[in-house]
């Protein structure tokens, strides 16, 4: 019988960091940025998240929470863009910035290899009944094209332009939880309460208007690799 592997131990630099934080306390989100910050641990520029946990009901079709918003500062990821679109809309695609570009090719070849080589993928309108042939591919994954998120629209070149300046999409995952990138750890404070307020403010916004109970339930902010830190709601 194998016996179950024991988790690799936290570095003795991470343990006396995590000591800073106090696991029954919320933080002002200024300082909970700080603190994130400091407790970074990784060599390379760690990405800053944010969960959020809120009180829908996933199972509730009328609760499900799926927006945009946009980052001021991005979010210090390349993202790599796919746009099928016809012919005459794939020249502004490319000029806006687009990665991979092309129309019913990438389908075809999305269905025949399963393989994503892309972060979002954008389509007009009139395509989308070719792309259900993908569906039940991109679906799971989270990349199905849909109008809520702007990823279905007739002007593929805006929509290529405002992701690459920090347009971000989120939505609740199976357990009514939110989970998004804000940053990194070489933004500077202010950068990064920017982009949360950004976020924030859209989420308050959305709040399903079946949801009776608290919608923002509890807010933790990390940084890759990195122990969590509850925020003041």
């Amino acid at each position: 019988m194998k016996r179950a592997k024991k988790d690799k131990p936290h570095s003795a630099r991470y343990a006396e960091l995590k000591k800073k934080i106090d696991p029954n306390k919320t933080y002002p989100i200024a300082e909970a940025i700080k603190m994130v910050k400091e407790t970074s641990t990784t060599k390379f520029d760690a990405s800053i998240d944010v969960s959020i946990r809120t009180g829908i009901d996933p199972k509730k079709s009328d609760q499900q929470v799926r927006s945009i918003a946009v980052l001021p500062h991005g979010t210090g990821k390349k993202i790599k863009i796919a746009v099928v679109a016809p012919a005459e809309k794939q020249k502004e695609a490319k000029e806006a910035g687009a990665d991979i570009v092309g129309g019913e090719e990438i389908i075809e070849q999305i269905a025949k290899t399963q393989k994503i080589n892309f972060d979002v993928i954008i389509t007009v309108p009139e395509m989308m009944k070719d792309m259900a042939k993908v569906a039940k591919i991109l679906g799971p994954r989270g990349l199905m094209p849909n109008p809520k998120t702007e990823t279905v629209t007739p002007n593929v070149k805006k929509a290529v332009e405002e992701l690459k300046k920090g347009k971000v999409t989120f939505k609740t995952d199976d357990t009514g939880n939110l989970h998004l990138l804000i940053g990194k750890a070489s933004f500077d404070d202010k950068k990064l309460l920017e982009n949360f307020e950004a976020f924030m403010e859209v989420l308050n916004r959305i709040k399903p208007a079946s949801l009776k109970g608290i919608f923002i339930q509890g807010i933790t902010i990390s940084s890759s690799m990195g122990p969590g830190i509850k925020v003041q709601l």
